[in-house]
């Protein structure tokens, strides 16, 4: 198992400490690290800016939003970026929420999961530089009533095969990433109760003849060091109420129904309610400790360290963390603990 480091969105106040800690991560000899958008910062300049900075460590956008830029741009930026960082990028996709996808991007959120193949397919054909023509639901390319010409991409990538991650939560997205993509960026991933998650992945791997042999499969996962589990589970709860209560609205939010999935309908249903009524601080605390166990490092080192083992053997192949740790020094240090700990578990991989 390889360790990755997740910046979260960038522009917070905190992009100094942000970049310190991808520094050390790449001292330390994580894998990859990576950066996510929303409405504010954009994931590519953040990994570019990253990239100049590091010398070994992949960069990886968590996700570039699928309905914020052509499939031929998301091509263009992922080519340049492997050739900035020398070989270093990772693509990691998704389709957003509908909040985001018609509120910000003015783009329908409709079949997202028939959109997402074609993107997919429209990406992997301009990275492999062939003449980019494409007929589809969502995509035609050139378009037939124009001017347009069937291009091919001038940029070189490093690599012949740029890593295509999608983050997805649904069974039936689940399923299309094992079939289409390369790795899958997971939220909320218990490692006790992963057999079903992964069990989709594999099936859509079978549609195309392949294994889990070689796919990535890649949970951020939020880590706190501390003996007191009550006080580790605090920094955590605002970011589990966000996303349950707040990512989307009350008919669709895919955070949530997992948390349901997963046995936790009725704190699911509360923390919607008081996150919705803006009692931010309510929706937290509604936040069951038992969940943030099951899915985040919380707790003393031999604690955490004996978790990290049950990911491992949950198929998780890269585990990528989230420091929410209070100063910067204490979130360095967990950086620099993690592979410690990893290594003495005997986890660790080249």
């Amino acid at each position: 198992m390889r360790l990755g480091l997740n910046l979260g969105y960038w522009g917070a106040g905190n992009d100094a400490d942000n970049l310190e800690l991808a520094r050390e991560a790449d001292r330390c000899g994580y894998a990859v690290t990576w950066a996510a958008e929303a409405y504010g910062s954009d994931a590519a300049t953040v990994l570019a800016w990253v990239a100049a900075q590091t010398e070994r460590i992949d960069v990886g956008s968590a996700i570039f939003q699928i309905p914020g830029r052509t499939p031929a741009n998301t091509a263009m930026t992922a080519a340049t970026l492997d050739t900035l960082s020398g070989g270093r990028f990772r693509l990691g996709l998704g389709v957003s929420g509908p909040q985001v996808s018609e509120g910000w991007h003015g783009v329908r959120f409709d079949k997202p999961l028939a959109r997402t193949r074609e993107y997919v397919a429209i990406v992997r054909k301009a990275l492999a530089r062939e003449r980019l023509t494409f007929e589809g639901e969502f995509f035609t390319l050139p378009l037939p009533d124009g001017p347009g010409k069937a291009l091919t991409l001038t940029v070189h990538p490093v690599r012949d095969r740029l890593p295509i991650y999608l983050a997805a939560v649904g069974p039936r997205n689940l399923e299309l990433a094992g079939e289409i993509a390369d790795g899958w960026l997971a939220i909320f991933f218990d490692p006790d109760h992963a057999g079903e998650l992964l069990g989709h992945i594999r099936a859509g791997r079978e549609k195309t003849g392949q294994s889990l042999e070689g796919f990535d499969v890649v949970p951020t996962v939020p880590v706190v060091v501390g003996d007191d589990i009550e006080q580790c589970a605090e920094p955590v709860r605002a970011y589990c109420a966000l996303y349950i209560g707040g990512m989307g609205s009350r008919e669709k939010n895919f955070y949530n129904a997992l948390a349901v999935r997963m046995g936790f309908g009725d704190a699911a249903a509360r923390i919607q309610d008081l996150y919705l009524a803006r009692d931010y601080a309510g929706a937290a605390a509604a936040v069951p400790l038992e969940f943030i166990q099951r899915t985040a490092l919380i707790g003393p080192p031999e604690v955490i360290a004996e978790r990290m083992k049950a990911y491992a053997a949950a198929g998780v192949t890269t585990l990528t963390i989230a420091s929410y740790s209070g100063s910067l020094e204490q979130r360095l240090e967990t950086v620099r603990m993690m592979p410690r700990l990893l290594a003495d578990a005997g986890l660790a991989q080249g």
